[in-house]
């Protein structure tokens, strides 16, 4: 808007700075109550596997499971999932994601596995020799 010489004039209504149809806007404190850490943190780095637990295909009943709780268990029962793919698949900072991480571990829903670290695997001359002596077999 412009006044009679031209000049832009100050908006009566300021500009609306989210989107209606996006939905109500959940900030990532509110779904950790207030909290950035969790006592899992130490296992819970970037490429740690998330694992559902044999609960078979039962829903989740538990309410005080937030929904982002009960996601994250759903996804992780069609497969072993990272922390990183986690916060990816629902566009939520690692941080959150893992003190939901650790939430679901102290309910006994999820289990946290880490892979195994290139140094401990078997060097590769120790497996092309075990390969050579099953040939010899």
């Amino acid at each position: 808007m412009t006044d009679q010489e031209g000049r832009p004039t100050p908006e009566r209504h300021p500009a609306r700075w989210f989107d209606d149809e996006a939905g109500p806007v959940v900030r990532p404190y509110a779904m950790t109550r207030g909290r950035t850490r969790t006592a899992a943190e130490g296992r819970l780095d970037l490429i740690a596997l998330v694992i559902a637990g044999s609960r078979g295909g039962e829903p989740i009943a538990d309410q005080t499971l937030s929904p982002e709780h009960v996601d994250i268990v759903d996804l992780c029962r069609e497969e072993p999932q990272s922390v990183a793919e986690l916060a990816a698949e629902f566009d939520l900072p690692v941080g959150v994601v893992r003190v939901l991480i650790g939430d679901l571990l102290d309910a006994g829903l999820v289990h946290v596995t880490r892979p195994v670290p290139p140094a401990e695997l078997p060097d590769e001359q120790v497996l092309r020799e075990v390969i050579d002596g099953l040939r010899a077999l």
